[in-house]
């Protein structure tokens, strides 16, 4: 006779189509697990760490955050964080636009990038920065639990390539050296003149263009494919200058944060460019042109250095009166920077009549990334530095009411002030020098400065001409016959100085 085992209840149950324990698990919100691989750092890392979520897939390569349609972003600051240790980047981690736990839910490439701050603006994508290859996962913050991330790749630096008529100039800086205590460089891409091997004893003017917020020195290619060296018929060396510093763009002005990028300019990185590359080498031969950030740089250095350029093409320059800064008046009392007199959010952005961007999530971007931000690059400039070592800040990140003491300090770098206090002693120093153009519906705003600066200027009876282009905007603003006409106006501007 057979013996049959009585089976226990809960075993019945199980094969019955019970769930096991560890399918009866609670889900576990969103977290980053992220290590780093000693090949990156053999040393424990101090500084920021990011998470990068993004909704198309990455192939490799960190992707810089965008100003328009920003993806979120996450971060956290870490100190001597050893290899292959964990870190754990949770909801309580720095979070832009919202926390971790108000993540939609979504499929994301996600990457984990460290910020080593070797100096660039940029804190996510540059040379040196290490970084995790992207995953693409379907990700809700409530249930996904955790996400492993390992950083073991680095950002390889970008090699500008020379030939024939494209040279790099890389020098060290001593003012600027002596500013942060530690090796300072300066670098331009210098374009040569078709001509400018065939004749050992030929001399050529010089242009030297400063490129907007994000540009650098890499940009003299895009030169030379437009045939920058021929101005008008006459040939001239198109100068390329690298703006960007840790803070962002230095506009080379001489500043408390950035150092003295303005004096290095003139006294050290152009009398090597003109030494080697058979400059004239005097002002009515030097002209300074620039776009946006550029474009602010460019009329700085000519109401500054009124004796040292012989004139300024600006196109659609940064703030040039800080009465209308980006539709601040930074000098009221009653403003503030996130919410107009109504009380509704400030816009920093419009795509044509529509808002793209408002102060407050702009600002509340910039905090994420640490360092390197377009309003904070404002701050580095134009503020004194304060006690904390770092630029003292023009307005509360948290409410957005602006700092009267800031404010006051800022006017060392109002152009349109500093034209208007000195002008008895400029005005023949800047006679049919001065060049500013503007779209009337900047992406940014920026029409309102030039407008006050043009209807101060025409006070003063000066003869700068400071034009508003109808239905033109910060990227349509400099177009083919924009840039004819300025190399036109340049040429004209060389002759006669030189008839002199």
């Amino acid at each position: 006779m057979a013996r049959f085992r009585l089976i226990p209840f809960f075993l019945v149950i199980l094969i019955l189509g019970g769930h096991s324990p560890a399918q009866e698990q609670p889900k576990k919100p969103l977290e980053f697990h992220i290590t780093f691989d000693p090949r990156v750092s053999c040393v424990p890392f101090t500084g920021r760490v990011f998470v990068m979520v993004s909704k198309p897939a990455i192939k490799e390569l960190p992707v810089k955050p965008k100003w328009f349609n920003p993806e979120p972003l996450f971060a956290r600051d870490v100190k001597d964080w050893k290899p292959g240790t964990k870190l754990v980047l949770g909801n309580d981690a720095l979070g832009f636009p919202e926390p971790l736990d108000k993540l939609l839910k979504e499929t994301y490439s996600l990457q984990a990038i460290m910020d080593f701050d070797q100096g660039s603006q940029n804190a996510v994508n540059a040379p040196g920065n290490a970084y995790s290859k992207p995953i693409r996962l379907e990700v809700d913050p409530a249930t996904t639990g955790v996400v492993p991330l390992t950083i073991d790749q680095v950002i390889p630096p970008p090699k500008f390539e020379e030939n024939e008529r494209i040279k790099l100039v890389d020098i060290e800086s001593k003012l600027l050296s002596a500013h942060h205590g530690k090796p300072m460089r300066l670098r331009a891409g210098v374009v040569l003149p078709k001509t400018f091997s065939k004749n050992d004893e030929q001399r050529f003017p010089v242009i030297y263009e400063i490129p907007g917020f994000g540009g650098n020195h890499f940009m003299a290619h895009g030169a030379m494919a437009r045939d920058a060296t021929d101005v008008a018929g006459i040939e001239m060396l198109h100068v390329v200058l690298d703006p960007e510093c840790r803070l962002g763009h230095h506009v080379f002005a001489d500043s408390d944060n950035n150092g003295p990028y303005g004096r290095a300019l003139i006294q050290e990185l152009i009398p090597a460019i003109e030494g080697k590359y058979r400059a004239l080498g005097t002002a009515g031969a030097r002209f300074v042109t620039g776009h946006s950030s550029g474009g602010w740089s460019s009329l700085w250095l000519q109401t500054t250095c009124p004796d040292f350029f012989g004139g300024v093409w600006s196109t659609a320059p940064d703030p040039v009166d800080f009465r209308d800064f980006q539709r601040v008046n930074i000098y009221s009392p009653k403003n503030n920077l996130f919410t107009d007199d109504a009380g509704k959010p400030r816009p920093l952005a419009r795509k044509g009549e529509k808002v793209a961007l408002y102060y407050k999530g702009f600002s509340a971007m910039e905090q994420v990334l640490g360092h390197g931000g377009q309003l904070e690059s404002f701050e580095a400039v134009f503020s004194p530095r304060g006690k904390d070592g770092k630029p003292a800040r023009l307005w509360d990140r948290a409410t957005g009411a602006i700092d009267p003491a800031v404010a006051k300090a800022w006017q060392r770098y109002d152009i349109r002030m500093i034209l208007q206090t000195n002008w008895p002693a400029l005005a023949p120093k800047l006679a049919g020098k001065i060049h500013v153009y503007m779209g009337a519906l900047d992406n940014f705003y920026l029409e309102g400065a030039a407008v006050l600066l043009k209807e101060s200027l025409a006070r003063l009876g000066s003869d700068a001409v400071v034009e508003v282009f109808p239905d033109r905007d910060h990227g349509t603003l400099l177009d083919q016959a924009l840039r004819q006409r300025i190399a036109k106006e340049m040429a004209e501007q060389f002759r006669r100085n030189f008839k002199k």
